[in-house]
């Protein structure tokens, strides 16, 4: 990869656009969004654990044709060694025809780098670069797919450019004094401005995204709705689980960060229970970047109730990582809380208003002493008994609509419709049974002999007190 260099006198500066996470973005136009097919090298240090940063790395369809590994201290600079960086850029440029490098375009770096490492990396190596961050951003813009989610993307794309564009701005000012006509601080400082100027202008529209969305969630608490918003970890199966309770087709794929943004919809036969399912946690995202999806998270976030989802056939070290993660982005990045390490997550000990039900999803795929494992793991975390869950089979999923329904409304009431003694001048029994079908989830009924009517039904105080008091002693409570 070519970088920017101090430039002669009256020489214009030249920026190389592969370095830019969106820049493909500031100075091209659209950035690349199919990189099916591309080969790449992935650099770690220290022999880290790759898993799921290659997961990552397949799900975009790259190929990664060899893993190099570096041990010994991190260069601040260049996060590895100088000698290593011009080994890779020399395998590079001397590849030929039956050479596994042969066609690689891409470097992969298993960390988050600072700016500085970035731009002294793809100087050095001569082809894109791409680091964790860069990598995320890459797959949100492959996947986003609504408004929304590419104005989010954006946002987040161009704000990791400026770090870069800061960076080189750096580099060619440094021990130089830009006077009038210094043609390489300006060319920089120019595109700067710009980005500043969409990044502004995009922000402005996710604000009004933002409150539109608030107004929307504002008028459904004001109807009596209650949301249960769906969480955790990418690929935790949240979608599938939506599509289970909801029965609203939504995109299901087995590939990490497949939804960017919310989809709401109702419990199945439910007009009073909403269900939000939105984009995935994973380590180490950087504040910047969660802050571009700050709109569509609070969406599920804002609930009555939370379902943090983890996959229980996970080995116990990766499920406990998977649910710190997303205890740490849901109370401390999201709503600001300060948590300790042995938070107990139950109702009576938060100040944040939901109750957080632990749900661990696609135990058709689980052994039993994985389900054991995962148990165990989430009571050693002080969370609460999980619930388990099939989400593909069905197993354990009426027992999770009934725990869902019975956190919102409380235990299901029987109720009698008493047939109306002058028909000609009162209501009939179906009037008062559309009444109750749509304040809540009827989940029995029962005509009898004499014109009455028995129901259980799934509803809130409120709702029944309210048709209690209209029907004139007609409904009445078994």
């Amino acid at each position: 990869m070519r970088m920017a260099q101090g430039p002669a006198m009256g020489e214009p500066t030249k920026i190389d656009n592969s370095l830019l996470a969106g820049a493909g973005g500031v100075i091209l136009g659209e950035a690349r969004t199919n990189h099916q097919g591309r080969k790449a090298i992935l650099m770690v240090r220290d022999g880290e654990n790759s898993d799921e940063f290659e997961a990552l790395v397949v799900t975009m369809g790259i190929e990664i044709v060899e893993r190099l590994n570096q041990t010994g201290k991190e260069d601040p600079r260049s996060y590895f060694g100088k000698g290593r960086l011009q080994d890779v850029a020399d395998e590079l440029a001397a590849t030929v025809d039956g050479h596994p490098w042969q066609s690689v375009d891409l470097v992969l770096i298993h960390n988050n780098a600072s700016a500085r490492q970035l731009v002294a990396i793809s100087d050095a190596v001569k082809v894109e670069v791409w680091d964790r961050v860069r990598l995320l951003l890459s797959l949100f813009t492959s996947h986003a797919s609504s408004l929304e989610a590419r104005t989010q993307v954006r946002i987040a794309q161009l704000q990791s450019d400026r770090t870069i564009l800061r960076e080189l701005v750096n580099l060619q000012t440094t021990g130089e004094r830009a006077g009038y006509g210094a043609s390489g601080a300006t060319a920089l400082q120019a595109v700067m401005e710009n980005l500043n100027r969409e990044i502004a202008s995009l922000a402005k529209r996710q604000r009004r995204h933002a409150n539109a969305q608030s107004e929307r969630r504002r008028q459904r608490t004001r109807s009596g709705a209650q949301t249960v918003g769906i969480a955790g970890y990418t690929n935790a199966g949240k979608s599938s689980l939506f599509l289970a309770l909801s029965g609203k087709e939504v995109l299901i794929e087995d590939k990490l960060f497949s939804t960017l943004e919310t989809t709401v919809g109702r419990l199945e036969a439910s007009p009073r229970v909403l269900l939000a399912d939105t984009i995935g946690f994973i380590d180490e995202l950087p504040n910047a970047t969660l802050e571009a999806f700050r709109a569509t998270l609070s969406e599920a976030l804002e609930c009555e109730l939370l379902l943090i989802l983890a996959d229980a056939s996970d080995t116990p070290l990766e499920l406990e990582r998977k649910l710190f993660t997303s205890r740490r982005e849901v109370f401390e990045r999201l709503f600001g809380e300060e948590l300790d390490d042995d938070f107990p997550w139950r109702n009576d000990e938060m100040s944040v208003k939901q109750q957080i039900m632990v749900v661990l999803t696609k135990i058709d795929k689980a052994t039993p002493q994985q389900l054991e494992e995962a148990k165990a793991t989430v009571a050693a975390l002080a969370l609460p008994e999980p619930i388990l869950i099939s989400s593909h089979s069905g197993k354990g999923m009426q027992n999770l609509k009934d725990r869902i329904l019975f956190y919102l409304f409380g235990p299901p009431l029987h109720l009698q419709i008493l047939p109306p003694e002058n028909y000609a001048t009162e209501r009939a029994v179906a009037g008062y049974v559309s009444d109750l079908h749509n304040a809540g989830l009827v989940t029995d009924y029962l005509l009898l002999e004499d014109g009455s009517v028995e129901m259980t039904i799934w509803v809130s105080e409120a709702e029944i007190a309210k048709l209690l008091a209209k029907s004139g002693s007609r409904i009445v409570i078994k």
